[in-house]
């Protein structure tokens, strides 16, 4: 990357970033105190709390961390502190990696107003699982900027691998706390290994890999094994909106399931028709039995199994139609305030939730574009084609694909059409946007087929091409990566 010599006085700018980290940080959490949250979010704190038993709708990490939160702090307003903390801490790192290998103070400053942003403000304090992919991602990909600063001075291999269990236990997180977070969190994997390592070997992959398996697969065995959440079977919910939106109730009707499930998916079906929802049968129109998908999911997923092979072109059809509608009529940009609950959990401050509602939902209403799929989706193809070839080329692709992905995953499995599906997708193509603006008319100085003088001055730093500068020693990690 060259090395920086920075004018007298501006390394005090990373300390003046810092300091509007922690008032946005101040405010975010002042504003949705005590953490706003949805029925989900309130299934998740009863656990939390151990008014409910533990089970696995929801993956039970994050009621995990919310008790572990709780019996330290005693207040369940900790996790909305956690969620703004981590927020607001990694985009501070990537100011800080931008306004070193930039010296912009607009391009690092520009990386904390993003946080500020309605598309991607409206969800910072929301205790969703969602926001937790979302954050953890995010400070993925803020140790990848490290590691990319980093990557070509003398590192010790000690800190490079540390930052590597570091952005490897953020991936592990984002996957175990949604499932389908693998999708967005594999193409941050790739920019976390090659950000440290410029030409990764075999067995350095193979050693990060299996680090990440590690991240993933203990913590999971260790709560199957000493937690023991309860099973619901959450996946047959899938099954079920496919059952009585692509079968018709004649077909239903002659189902070959037990009686008592072919009148509930007849009712569904029926009741699904007369108020027109298109998903979330589940909770919008099916009879839930005591034990909700538990004693049906076996039967369902018999029934999906023979009826969807017969019924490919509806079935396709019928996904197809879902996901048009996510893309295209995006809903629910906003949580409102906390949900009505017996726990005494309330907004603290109810005008200013009033000020955000009024902020988030006008830039909804005049801004549209801003909070549908398609949109995001669009941005993403533009930052995975055209990365261009500066500095953060590597990230800006690494964003678009991990938010391709994770929106194109949704087509076979999303529930609603949510804006909250597509959250890390806007935060990323947000932050991949500002990098390529960033990168406007600069080429990477490691690139050899690059070519300009020898100095040159970037805002207040001035950078000295490698070849002007004494040639250090290998690392010797990097030549054993390489073998």
């Amino acid at each position: 990357m060259g090395q920086k010599v920075r004018i007298q006085g501006e390394t005090l700018w990373v300390w003046w970033l810092a300091a509007l980290a922690v008032a946005c940080c101040l405010v975010t959490t002042i504003v949705f105190a005590p953490g706003y949250m949805s029925p989900d979010s309130i299934d998740q704190l009863r656990q939390a709390m151990g008014r409910t038993p533990l089970t696995d709708w929801h993956p039970p990490v994050l009621s995990l961390v919310w008790r572990a939160l709780i019996a330290v702090t005693g207040t369940p307003s900790s996790m909305a502190v956690l969620q703004s903390v981590i927020f607001w801490g990694a985009l501070w790192v990537v100011a800080w990696c931008v306004w070193e290998l930039t010296a912009s103070r607009a391009g690092s400053l520009a990386v904390l107003c993003l946080g500020l942003t309605p598309p991607v403000l409206t969800f910072v304090g929301v205790v969703w699982k969602d926001v937790h992919v979302a954050g953890a991602l995010l400070a993925a990909c803020a140790v990848a900027l490290v590691g990319l600063r980093l990557r070509d001075s003398r590192l010790p291999p000690a800190m490079r691998w540390g930052l590597l269990w570091l952005g490897v236990l953020f991936l592990a997180y984002a996957m175990l706390v949604r499932k389908n977070a693998f999708l967005a969190a594999i193409p941050m994997f790739v920019l976390l290994v090659l950000a440290l390592w410029r030409s990764p070997g075999r067995r350095t992959w193979a050693k990060c890999a299996a680090a990440l398996v590690a991240g993933i697969v203990l913590p999971a065995a260790a709560i199957s094994w000493f937690v023991r959440p309860v099973q619901t079977d959450q996946g047959a919910q899938i099954m079920l909106d496919d059952l009585i939106h692509v079968l018709t109730v004649e077909e239903l009707r002659s189902a070959n399931v037990p009686p008592e499930l072919r009148d509930r998916l007849v009712a569904a079906a029926e009741e699904c028709d007369r108020i027109g929802a298109l998903s979330d049968a589940y909770w919008a129109c099916y009879e839930r039995p005591a034990d909700g998908l538990t004693g049906d999911s076996d039967h369902m997923t018999s029934l999906w199994l023979r009826e969807m092979r017969g019924h490919v072109s509806g079935y396709l059809q019928y996904r197809l139609r879902l996901f048009a509608a996510l893309l295209f009529e995006t809903g629910y940009p906003y949580q409102p305030g906390v949900f009505g609950n017996d726990l005494g959990i309330e907004v603290a401050r109810p005008r200013l939730e009033d000020t955000l509602d009024s902020y988030i939902n006008g830039t909804a209403t005049d801004l549209r574009p801003l909070f549908r799929g398609w949109f995001w989706l669009a941005v993403a193809l533009v930052l995975v084609v055209r990365p261009g070839r500066g500095t953060f080329s590597l990230p800006i692709r690494a964003l678009g694909i991990s938010s391709m992905t994770y929106v194109l995953g949704y087509l076979p499995i999303m529930p609603a059409t949510n804006y909250r599906y597509i959250y890390w997708s806007a935060l990323a193509c947000t932050l991949g946007l500002l990098l390529l603006w960033l990168d406007r008319g600069t080429t990477d100085p490691t690139d050899p087929t690059t070519s300009g003088s020898d100095v040159t001055r970037t805002g207040s730093a001035v950078t000295l091409h490698p070849a002007v500068t004494a040639r250090q020693p290998t690392d010797p990690e990097n030549q054993s990566a390489t073998q």
